[in-house]
């Protein structure tokens, strides 16, 4: 049984049921929860009810609805404690395992409440010392034998629990992202002094000198006995901060990330662009860099990366791979890019296509003889395609649209869904592989039907997002509600229509 707890517009604590599959929360009076608190009279968030898997979604709030203080720009999971912001009206979500509430009215076992206030106030969001959220309660990290230890205790432990980054920052607690979920150490706020004392362990002088210059650096380190780490220093406007993300010890294999062996076909390439697409953390590297290696292990090539910073270290096995890093080795992407077509490579992979000249360089690199692997912060194969054409001025767009229509090799497209234990997250792809059909598509300007392509494409290992999403869905390996958050048609994943399907 779930509850919403909140204080009325006459400071008296209420609490309401949720028990519908769907519930809605707005000023309108057809809403199950009518609340006049709100600025406008509209339908304000809705709470959908899986199978007791609770997860909340923004439907076009004034202010934007928040959860846990981070603006609900997704469907997200509920949990007990949560708390929900509709602009300055704050709602704590709890759940209540085998019992109802208690006569009356306030239940005897809610595990928390709106803060008292006066009249006509509404409460803030409850949140213990330190600035974590109250969701984090009860998921804290032991931290006792971590007090006064120097930075590596740190790493080896967000390594030892297979976190996937590691937080410090001044006037924070420290937490690690685990299963992409943040837990929180239990550890007092870190000080500037704290701060000050890692950083001078982490960076060398020359490092420190240029950080004190741009006031943000990235990196990579090796920390002796521990592992390879990918860092971020920053400053904010409570001191400093780093992130760190814990790298694989080795470049890892397509069955390790749990990846189709059907990627391998980009591999068997002499020339083309092939490009790994997706959001910040989800797993493009990781994906890009096992490509390589297959080309490292079973073919004679001169390979060449482009990378900011360098994550993975390759060995040149077959091949000889030569790794450059951004601003350490080269200027910049394009130049690097343009430098590598004159050292005779065979393979070129860049870390990051952000701007014109960059995959303008890339296009003419795969159109003159060499297979070029590529990243874009983009999700789905048409939005990919469609990124790379906007890039470019209108009137370049025509040249640009059949270069790359004869160029592509294909798009993996992919994101990384949470399991239903929490111990994980799987990959969830999307394959486009590129054929005439595809290029006659791209060239005469209707990518809007590449889907039906890819759908019909199936034998030949190609797949849509949402298939990937459906089949770990019917397998029971992720939850209806972080299925529908990342899908492109969430309503294919309405309870009452996927069972109607069946």
């Amino acid at each position: 049984m779930a509850w919403l707890i909140y204080e009325d517009k006459n400071g008296k604590k209420r609490e309401v049921e949720v028990a519908k599959p769907s519930f809605v929360i707005g000023k309108r009076k057809d809403c199950d929860l009518v609340l006049d608190h709100l600025e406008v009279s509209r339908r304000h968030l809705e709470i959908s009810n899986n199978n007791g898997i609770f997860s909340a979604k923004d439907l076009g709030s004034t202010n934007g609805s928040r959860v846990n203080g981070d603006r609900l720009l997704a469907p997200k999971l509920l949990g007990d404690g949560t708390v929900i912001e509709l602009g300055a009206l704050a709602l704590v979500f709890a759940l209540e395992k085998g019992g109802g509430a208690a006569a009356g009215g306030a239940r005897a076992s809610a595990p928390a409440a709106a803060a008292s206030t006066a009249p006509g106030k509404t409460a803030p969001p409850t949140k213990p010392a330190g600035g974590k959220p109250a969701a984090a309660e009860g998921r804290e990290l032991s931290a006792d034998d971590l007090m006064g230890k120097p930075l590596p205790a740190w790493l080896k432990r967000a390594r030892d629990l297979g976190a996937s980054d590691l937080h410090l920052t001044c006037g924070a607690p420290p937490f690690v992202r685990l299963h992409g979920h943040i837990r929180y150490f239990k550890h007092p706020p870190f000080t500037l002094a704290e701060i000050d004392r890692f950083l001078g362990a982490l960076l060398s002088s020359e490092q420190l000198e240029n950080f004190r210059r741009r006031h943000d650096l990235d990196f990579c380190c090796d920390i002796k006995d521990i592992g390879r780490f990918r860092a971020n220093v920053h400053a904010h406007n409570g001191g400093l901060g780093v992130s760190l993300r814990v790298l694989s010890e080795r470049v890892p294999t397509l069955k390790e990330l749990g990846l189709p062996d059907t990627l391998r076909k980009f591999t068997q390439y002499n020339q083309g662009l092939v490009l790994v697409t997706g959001p910040a953390g989800c797993g493009k590297s990781s994906t890009m860099a096992a490509l390589v290696e297959i080309v490292n292990r079973e073919k004679r090539k001169q390979v060449i990366t482009l990378e900011d910073p360098i994550e993975y270290v390759f060995e040149s096995k077959n091949s000889t791979v030569i790794q450059r890093q951004i601003h350490v080795h080269t200027e910049s992407w394009s130049g690097g890019l343009r430098a590598a077509l004159r050292e005779d490579p065979d393979v070129i992979m860049v870390g990051e296509m952000r701007d014109l000249e960059t995959i303008s360089v890339a296009i003419t690199a795969a159109e003159t003889g060499h297979l070029v692997f590529g990243t874009l912060h983009t999700l789905g194969s048409t939005r990919t395609i469609d990124r790379i054409l906007d890039v470019f001025p209108p009137k370049e767009q025509p040249r640009i649209r059949i270069m790359l229509s004869e160029s592509l090799r294909g798009v993996i497209s992919q994101q990384l869904v949470p399991t239903l234990d929490g111990t994980r997250r799987l990959a969830a792809l999307e394959i486009l592989f590129s054929t005439p059909a595809v290029a006659n598509l791209i060239r005469e300007e209707k990518t809007h039907q590449l889907l039906t392509q890819l759908q019909t494409g199936k034998s030949k290992g190609q797949r849509i997002m949402d298939e990937s999403l459906a089949e770990m869905l019917d397998a029971g390996l992720v939850t209806r509600a972080e299925v529908q958050s990342r899908a492109d048609d969430p309503r294919r994943f309405d309870e009452e229509i996927t069972i109607k399907s069946r």
